[in-house]
């Protein structure tokens, strides 16, 4: 079963949310795909569990040894990636692996698996919708969440590269969708 299943959005749209519903009904085929991050841990993370938190001197050498499956500077000095070992640990499991990236990361892993990807942007109803949400969050100051606007602005138009599109605007109706797609992608 090697197969992965993509989850993007913008920052705010819920992907997590959607993604943790899914490893917790699915988690005897699904495992999810811890991404390596520059970022600083937050208050509930755990390392290896939410992300890999490296130093960026880190990071540059996994970039160098060829490591990462994809990675980029989401946001000034923020880099996350997501590293080859991880996805041969799932498979090697036997799980299909799901992952949990933003738009452009989401992109280039379906254009890497191609027909063995199923790629899934969640779209909030609006972009007023997705401020709130992130407003609510409480982890960014004010000019991070106006560059997380900033750049879900332009993230919105890119859900055309995706195999499907979820408005999340019902959570409940949202997860189900996203089961129906998971099903459906796995039986295949």
């Amino acid at each position: 079963m090697e197969k992965v299943i993509i989850f993007s959005a913008p920052s705010g749209s819920g992907k997590t949310t959607v993604v943790n519903h899914l490893l917790k009904n699915f988690g005897n085929f699904l495992a999810f795909s811890v991404s390596a991050t520059t970022r600083k841990k937050r208050e509930n993370e755990t390392d290896g569990i939410d992300y890999y938190f490296l130093d960026e001197n880190t990071f540059n050498n996994k970039i160098t040894n060829n490591e990462f499956l994809e990675y980029e500077e989401v946001y000034k000095g923020l880099y996350y990636g997501t590293l080859k070992s991880e996805i041969e640990r799932i498979w090697q499991n036997g799980k299909c692996v799901i992952f949990d990236v933003d738009v452009k990361g989401g992109i280039n892993i379906k254009q890497h698996f191609g027909s063995r990807a199923l790629a899934v942007f969640l779209k909030p109803p609006s972009v007023e919708v997705l401020l709130e949400r992130l407003k609510k969050r409480d982890t960014e100051v004010e000019h991070q969440l106006n560059e997380r606007i900033e750049k879900a602005h332009l993230e919105l138009g890119f859900e055309k590269y995706f195999d499907e599109v979820i408005v999340n605007d019902d959570l409940n109706k949202t997860f189900e969708i996203a089961e129906k797609l998971v099903i459906d992608f796995i039986k295949k």
